[in-house]
């Protein structure tokens, strides 16, 4: 059974990357397909694996500027050719769900989120420092790109959300059905701390829907220690808005995250995910989480076991959250136990499982079997 494994694009490292890392574990044979990538940020467990790109990859400046890129992309995935696979696994928020698989090969996407740039342009583009002449052009073409992706979302044969609010956008975007798989956390790389610092931690690439800016504005008021890890167009804005009591780190290496994971009052999570590996990473080094109430952190936060929710994106809000920590008695274990239901090495039976039930399922339908 030969199977193949393709990702939009292997540029930033994040939790998606970190699917397809852990895809590339359970299949090591498995050659990887994307658009472009950026070696030198490559995932180290990815750096053996075989890498197809497109020609995107032979552009100038195309891994700084890969988003500048967009209406390349539904044309770049066209060249890849899946004659020879029994099964493609795309992992996908963007345009790797959308590519023509043969119809004897059986197409299961791991759906991060439907396109969020084009699904949830307004919200997406908050914040982003373009005219409105560029806005309203972008607008328009994300028009076009909806109505592509939803007569795409049929090369799909099986879809698999990453969390509820995920499933419920697949159904409502597409008109298909999904199961619920969790992403994986590799809980084994973080350990608890009986030293516990007095600063609060986010952990975020720095763009504005992430709204990080709500989490500024409410250290500047309440003056507590504030440590920022990351990088992002953001960046800036944020940091002219920011008090000396809160400390932009950059990006920083994993160990000293895991470091700071452990050490922190609590991690702040106040924007809306599609689902949000980072607070379960927290937890699995001991540490409670404030979270907005929506989004993936439903999924994902007992309120008193492992964090607290906030309600609104208001500086009260966010403030009665962070006393509400300040005054619970945390259990330590009892996070850790939470963040290790979600751990990688559950992903990988349930993930594996599911693979080969969808696929004798599809096979079934054509009349033939395993």
């Amino acid at each position: 059974m030969k199977i193949a494994i393709a990702h939009d694009y292997l540029i930033q490292m994040g939790g998606a990357e970190r699917v397809v890392e852990v895809l590339h574990h359970l299949y090591p044979e498995a050659p990887i397909y994307t658009t472009v990538i950026n070696k030198s940020r490559l995932l180290e467990n990815l750096k053996d694996a075989e890498i197809h790109t497109t020609w995107l990859q032979k552009i100038p400046g195309v891994q700084k500027n890969f988003k500048s890129m967009l209406p390349l992309y539904p044309l770049a995935i066209r060249d890849f050719n899946f004659e020879d696979f029994d099964i493609v696994l795309s992992s996908s928020s963007a345009f790797m769900k959308s590519i023509q698989v043969p119809k004897s090969t059986f197409h299961l996407c791991y759906c991060h989120t439907p396109m969020r740039f084009a699904w949830d342009y307004d919200t997406y583009m908050e914040g982003q420092s373009k005219s409105n002449i560029m806005k309203s052009m972008l607008k328009m073409y994300m028009q076009k790109l909806k109505t592509w992706d939803k007569r795409t979302s049929q090369n799909v044969n099986q879809f698999i959300a990453n969390s509820s609010v995920v499933k419920k956008r697949i159904q409502n975007y597409y008109q298909r059905d999904s199961d619920i798989i969790y992403p994986p956390i590799n809980t084994t790389r973080f350990t608890s701390s009986t030293q516990i610092g007095d600063f609060y931690l986010v952990v975020s690439r720095l763009v504005a829907y992430k709204r990080i800016d709500l989490a500024v504005e409410t250290f500047n008021k309440n003056g507590l220690p504030l440590y920022i890890v990351g990088e992002g167009t953001d960046k800036k804005r944020l940091i002219g808005m920011a008090k000396s009591n809160i400390h932009f780190l950059g990006r920083l290496p994993d160990e000293e995250v895991t470091g700071l994971m452990s050490q922190c009052r609590a991690l702040l999570f106040p924007g809306e995910e599609d689902f949000g590996i980072t607070p379960l990473e927290a937890n699995a080094a001991g540490r409670p989480v404030i979270a907005y109430e929506a989004g993936g952190a439903l999924d994902t936060i007992v309120p008193r076991v492992n964090g607290v929710f906030f309600q609104k994106h208001e500086v009260d809000s966010l403030q009665g959250a962070i006393e509400e920590i300040e005054s619970h008695p945390w259990n330590v274990q009892d996070i850790i136990a939470h963040a290790q239901k979600f751990d990688e090495e559950n992903f990988k039976v349930n993930f594996k499982e599911y693979v080969k039930q969808s696929y004798a399922k599809f096979l079934a339908n054509r009349g033939e079997s395993l």
